[in-house]
């Protein structure tokens, strides 16, 4: 509106100058009306002038409020941005951080895994895991020698009913192996893609694999004291899945060795299977203890049969005596009818007599 204002007063200011200019152009021009004119061109300049003036404070005003509002977002967003760039720094040293560990702790798992003992202890040290959470205490055994006399321990059996009525025992074998060197270069060749060397790679892992088996076939499966077959663990479900893959190889260790090869996944479904064999063991021999109480119970019950059958026999003597006494004590008391009744006070005295004489 100010502006508008402004516009007009200026469209005004220059009618008034035309006009005084028309004016003066005349020889006979009036000088009253053009000091008016001109009066009124000083007024409508200073309303000009005013108008500017006060136009230029407002947008002055204006322009301070919002430079003022500007650095005001300007320092609060800055300082947003410095608390998120330092909360950011601050997952990047902790990432960083974490990264280190890692690394640290990847170096260390190579060490473990580059010496040959220790890489045998961390699989047993995985399989004794896998069997504890599955299985109980009572049904598997560690380090045992399943053939009396041997030296040879396999590092882990599951106890199996045997068929006996002693309660054997009948070992199944489980011993882990980690073949890791040829499994790192078959890695190595993958990410690589020489086929060559991955080949080459795939044929040594299968020899190991080959080897592992033989040995445990000769150390381990001893029927009847142990089952006919054993099972070969590979912690790692890469490694499994690399056996697997190779054509021919399980049947090979099924067929020649009586091996079978299992993965973290595979094992814990077979022991889970076992526990429920396990069960079901536990559930018959639980048959086999009822029926015999049960035995026990309708024997004790013929007994109880007998014994029942001799109270009622001395129930109906004692009853038939009963009966006796009352047939006698009635006959009496007809005997007795004839003679007369004394007073209760006499009869009292008569008997208590009696029964001091007596």
């Amino acid at each position: 509106m100010t502006t508008a204002l402004l516009v007009l007063c200026l469209l005004l200011i220059a009618v008034n100058v035309v006009f005084a200019l028309k004016l003066l152009a005349r020889p006979s021009a009036d000088n009253s009306t053009l000091n008016v004119r001109l009066e009124t061109l000083e007024r409508a300049s200073r309303d000009v002038e005013r108008s500017v003036r006060e136009e230029n404070t407002r947008l002055r005003q204006e322009l301070q409020d919002q430079n003022k509002k500007q650095r005001e977002e300007v320092t609060t967003n800055g300082h947003q941005l410095r608390t998120e760039i330092m909360k950011a720094l601050e997952q990047v040293h902790k990432g960083l951080g974490e990264m280190q560990s890692m690394a640290s702790g990847v170096g260390d798992l190579k060490r473990i895994l580059g010496n040959v003992k220790t890489r045998g202890i961390w699989g047993e040290v995985q399989l004794g895991n896998l069997l504890e959470q599955v299985l109980a205490p009572e049904q598997f055994a560690r380090n045992v020698a399943v053939v009396k006399g041997s030296r040879d321990n396999v590092e882990f059996a599951i106890k199996l009913p045997g068929r006996d009525a002693d309660n054997s025992v009948v070992y199944l074998p489980i011993d882990s192996k980690f073949p890791v060197e040829d499994y790192q270069r078959l890695l190595d060749a993958q990410e690589k893609g020489d086929a060559v060397l991955g080949d080459e790679a795939l044929k040594s892992l299968d020899r190991s694999v080959r080897a592992s088996a033989k040995t445990i076939q000769e150390k381990y499966i001893h029927p009847p004291a142990t089952t006919d077959f054993a099972i070969l663990y590979l912690p790692t479900e890469g490694l499994y899945a690399e056996v697997l893959r190779r054509p021919g190889l399980v049947e090979a260790l099924q067929r020649d060795y009586r091996i079978n090869i299992a993965g973290p996944t595979t094992l814990a479904a077979l022991l889970n299977s076992l526990q429920m064999g396990f069960r079901t063991v536990a559930i018959e021999k639980r048959s086999g203890e009822v029926w015999k109480i049960l035995g026990s119970v309708k024997t004790e019950f013929g007994k109880y049969a007998d014994i029942l059958d001799k109270v009622n026999r001395k129930i109906l003597e004692a009853s038939s005596s009963i009966e006796d006494t009352a047939v006698r004590a009635r006959a009496i008391e007809r005997k007795l009818k004839s003679v007369e009744a004394v007073p209760d006070t006499e009869a009292a005295k008569v008997l208590s007599l009696a029964e001091e004489v007596d």
